[in-house]
């Protein structure tokens, strides 16, 4: 057979894009489990706009999260956020880095699995530590007991993060390694199959 009577194969990004159609991708997760540097580098995969809901938070509100969670309190916080997520699900596809609480509200899931398939980047408490404790814009951590208050939101997090339509075990690897996985198994799902993992991931993303 000549090299022109082959079949073209489409590219896992465009076949993603053509089964995606009007949706959005939506990372979820824990804070610093690298939603918004694993979501802009699939984003220039899938060559779509990178949306992080906290900075159109911040923009909307005109101030910082830390300041929105001291003026006014988390309850606010939570309502300005259902809102922002929901204005951007309406809009044209994007992808979409939430906050680590924004998955917890009822409203946001149910608008979540209308307009988009959503990822879970799951990390282990260490992992996690590790990745904030460098930063110190993180309101639900200032507290006299940092790594206690991950533990409590992981198990109260959790169960609900596990709704989400897909899982990638976010661990220490190379950005592009979980981008990666993140494609194949995107584009797996979306063709109604099953994506190949190494043994080793796949009791990092059931662990």
């Amino acid at each position: 057979m000549s090299d022109a009577a082959l079949p073209i194969q489409a590219s896992p990004e465009a076949d993603i894009l053509s089964a995606l159609g009007a949706r959005s991708i939506v990372l979820v997760g824990m804070m610093g489990v690298g939603k918004s540097t694993i979501g802009r580098r699939m984003a220039a995969r899938l060559k779509l706009p990178f949306v992080d809901a906290d900075t159109e938070i911040e923009a909307a509100a005109g101030m910082t999260i830390p300041e929105i969670f001291e003026r006014h309190g988390e309850a606010h916080f939570r309502d300005g956020e259902a809102r922002v997520i929901a204005r951007l699900l309406d809009g044209e596809p994007i992808v979409l880095a939430t906050g680590g609480g924004a998955f917890m509200r009822e409203e946001t899931r149910n608008r979540i699995a209308a307009k988009a398939v959503s990822i879970w980047l799951k990390a282990d408490p260490d992992v996690i530590m590790r990745r904030v404790r460098r930063r110190a814009d993180r309101p639900l951590l200032q507290t006299a007991d940092p790594e206690g208050t991950v533990t409590r939101l992981l198990t109260e997090r959790e169960p609900i993060y596990r709704h989400a339509d897909l899982t990638i075990a976010s661990r220490d690897v190379p950005h592009d390694k979980i981008v990666e996985e993140c494609i194949e198994t995107l584009r797996a799902h979306l063709r109604g199959e099953q994506a190949a993992q190494s043994p080793a991931d796949v009791a990092s993303a059931v662990r």
